[in-house]
C-alpha cells in the first residue's frame, strides 16, 4: 500500500482502538452472576451480543445507551433473566471506562505524526468522551452515531468525516476491525481500507455481526500498521 497518498486515517473506535470485547464481557459477568446465569462461553456471549446489537441498530433511530439496554434485556430473555434499570445503566455507562489495546496510545501518537487522525464511532458522545480520555490524542474530526443519527454499515459517518476533513476520499484510508459495520460498508463506497484483524486465530466473530468484504490491507493490530506506514516521505 501506498501510504504517501493518504493525507488522513479514519479509525472505528471499539474493536479497533478500545478492547471492547474485554470491555464487554466485564460489564456482562457480574451481572450474569447477579441472576445466578451459568457461565457461558464467552465467545457465544459474544457472538449473541453482536447479533443482537445489528438488530437493536438497524430499526428507528436511538442512542446508543438504548440500543445496549434493548441488548442486554435481550439477552437476559435468552439466557433466563431480567436485568434491572440499575444494572441497564451501569452497563451501558460502562462504554468509557473500556480499556484501550495495549498497542493503541503509542500507534496513534506515531501515525498522528504523519497523517489527521479521525474516529467514526457507533456511540453517543458523552460515551465516546470517556474513551477520548483514555487515547489521549487530539483527534481532526469525530463523528459519532449521535451526531449523524445512523449507525455503521449505514453510510452516513463516512459522508459526514469528509466534510469536516474537507479531503476526498482517495486522500483518506479507514482503519477497522470490524468487517461489518466499517470494511464492508467503506468498499462500497470506494475507500481505500485496512482490517486490524485483532480476533486472528481464534473462532468466530466475536462480536460483530457477520460479514463477507476484502480489505486493501490486512494487519494484526496497530502497532504493525504503525511500522508498515513509516515515519513519512
Amino acid at each position: 500500500m501506498d501510504f504517501d497518498r493518504f493525507e488522513a486515517l479514519t479509525f472505528d473506535c471499539y474493536g479497533t482502538l478500545i478492547d471492547w470485547e474485554r470491555g464487554l464481557l466485564a460489564a456482562l459477568h457480574p451481572i450474569l452472576e447477579n441472576h445466578g446465569v451459568a457461565r457461558v462461553d464467552e465467545d457465544e456471549l459474544l457472538e449473541r451480543f453482536g447479533r443482537l446489537e445489528a438488530e437493536a441498530e438497524a430499526g428507528a433511530f436511538r442512542r446508543y445507551r438504548s440500543v445496549l439496554g434493548q441488548v442486554l434485556t435481550a439477552l437476559g430473555r435468552d439466557l433466563g433473566y431480567t436485568p434491572g434499570l440499575e444494572e441497564v445503566g451501569g452497563f451501558a455507562g460502562s462504554v468509557g471506562r473500556w480499556p484501550t489495546f495495549p498497542d493503541t496510545v503509542d500507534s496513534l501518537r506515531t501515525l498522528g505524526g504523519r497523517f489527521r487522525l479521525a474516529v467514526l464511532s457507533n456511540v453517543d458522545d458523552d460515551l465516546f468522551a470517556g474513551s477520548a480520555r483514555q487515547l489521549g490524542v487530539d483527534f481532526a474530526a469525530v463523528v459519532t452515531a449521535e451526531q449523524v443519527r445512523s449507525y455503521k454499515p449505514s453510510p452516513a459517518h463516512f459522508h459526514e468525516v469528509l466534510q469536516r476533513l474537507d479531503l476526498p476520499r482517495d486522500r483518506v484510508l479507514h482503519v477497522a476491525q470490524s468487517l461489518y459495520h466499517d470494511i464492508a460498508p467503506a468498499r462500497d463506497l470506494g475507500w481505500a481500507t485496512v482490517w486490524v484483524n485483532r480476533r486472528a486465530g481464534r473462532p468466530g466473530g466475536g462480536a460483530t455481526a457477520p460479514a463477507e468484504a476484502t480489505p486493501h490491507l490486512e494487519v494484526p493490530d496497530l502497532a504493525g500498521l504503525a511500522e508498515l506506514a513509516g515515519p513519512g516521505p
